[in-house]
């Protein structure tokens, strides 16, 4: 008996007998993967109110009433957070910063949700949320120290309900969770005014114990939390079908809510689905889970190399479904947008992006004694001794640089 044959064998030691309703049933390997990816166009179930092209599509369930002032305002949303991504990139680049995390290609997905937040809703991010910070009122500037090594986040988040990025995959999903069932304990859900809780991640995250965990506690105790997986088809280089075998967003069927996949290069079916998933969340009918089907077209860090992993022809083909020129060409078609509006929107980037340089340029490094001090909420001995051991070390330094001065 083989090695295969023997992990099947059946109880009685035997090897096990494929029969063909068995062997019917079992999905192919290209089976699971059209499933999963559904060529680019995000199968079926995809819910799309404008088209690639910048054509208007009505919904049966999701539609949405929408002005042209509301859809020039998401527009120069995803030009100015498009724009202040691309400069990050650049100071990385140029040595400015350690890492960038770009957001190139998600714009649609993230405004849309982030649009779809009330202030006194809560939403934890991962460390590519850059425009949901937006979103929530958060400067660009704000996100740098946490790229340059100075701070972990420049914000309120209680102010901003805007939590800290999460480095840890998939944690976040854990404390959204918890912080739900917090505002479900305290008797603040129910009806238009309640609160609720987004967690944003991405789709490789699916495969970490925490999600998990966050989406079995919060089906359990109905929290009102609205799981956004922006799935950009590629879990740093690994592909959907290497993290599932059924397309994610039916994975919610499994813990017991309504699981729902959206174009999230779509910023108004991005915008219509989070606002009903947050209205669902925040009235008390438990979680939701919204799988974003976009693509990431850039690297998944400035540490990445993409094209060690993916084709290029994949790249070109999600270019098409570009979420900026998508609006563009319906704002142009169906709202008379004409070029001075664009051009006043392109003016405003650039000027976003030399506020954005030259606050980065400008930066002051922390003093050291900083690490010590924005640890605790109080301190103790321990942490005073600490303290003042670095220190002392470090004025060892000085004392050196002091004596080579005076030897030269």
């Amino acid at each position: 008996m083989s090695p295969e044959q023997w992990t099947r064998a059946t109880p009685s030691g035997d090897p096990p007998s494929e029969t063909p309703a068995a062997t019917a049933a079992k999905p192919t390997r290209e089976q699971v993967i059209a499933g999963l990816r559904a060529t680019s166009e995000g199968g079926a179930d995809l819910v799309q109110l404008l088209s690639p092209e910048g054509q208007r599509i009505h919904h049966p369930d999701f539609d949405i009433d929408i002005s042209a002032d509301q859809l020039r305002d998401l527009y120069r949303d995803m030009v100015l957070v498009r724009r202040a991504d691309r400069e990050g990139n650049a100071l990385q680049r140029q040595g400015q910063l350690g890492i960038w995390v770009p957001l190139l290609g998600q714009e649609a997905a993230q405004i849309g949700a982030g649009r779809a937040l009330q202030p006194q809703d809560m939403a934890f991010p991962s460390y590519r949320e850059h425009g949901i910070a937006w979103c929530r009122g958060i400067d660009p500037t704000e996100l740098l120290g946490i790229f340059r090594g100075t701070d972990h986040g420049g914000w309120d988040p209680i102010a901003t309900g805007f939590h800290l990025y999460t480095i840890v995959i998939g944690n976040q999903c854990v404390n959204a969770t918890g912080y739900a069932m917090g505002q479900r304990f305290d008797g603040k859900v129910g009806d238009d005014d309640g609160e609720a809780t987004m967690a944003f991640f991405g789709d490789g995250a699916t495969s970490q114990g925490d999600v998990h965990e966050a989406m079995v506690w919060s089906a359990v105790y109905d929290a009102p939390v609205v799981f956004f997986c922006q799935n950009n088809q590629w879990a740093i280089s690994e592909p959907p079908e290497r993290q599932s075998r059924v397309p994610l967003y039916q994975r919610a069927e499994g813990y017991g809510f309504r699981g729902i996949r959206v174009d999230g290069n779509d910023v108004l079916a991005s915008l219509a689905v989070s606002r009903w998933a947050m209205d669902e969340a925040r009235h008390g009918n438990g979680p939701v889970l919204i799988e974003a089907f976009t693509y990431r077209m850039d690297a998944h860090t400035t540490s990445d190399d993409p094209t060690r992993y993916r084709m290029s022809d994949e790249q070109e083909a999600w270019k098409l479904k570009d979420p900026i020129e998508r609006l563009k060409a319906y704002l142009i078609r169906e709202h008379e947008a004409d070029q001075d509006f664009f051009d006043k929107i392109d003016g405003e980037a650039d000027e976003l992006a030399e506020r954005f340089r030259e606050f980065c340029f400008n930066m002051p490094d922390p003093p050291p004694e900083r690490i010590f001090s924005e640890v605790y909420a109080e301190e103790s001995p321990q942490l005073v001794a600490q303290r003042e051991d670095h220190l002392r070390y470090l004025d060892g330094f000085a004392d050196d640089e002091a004596v080579a001065g005076g030897v030269s």
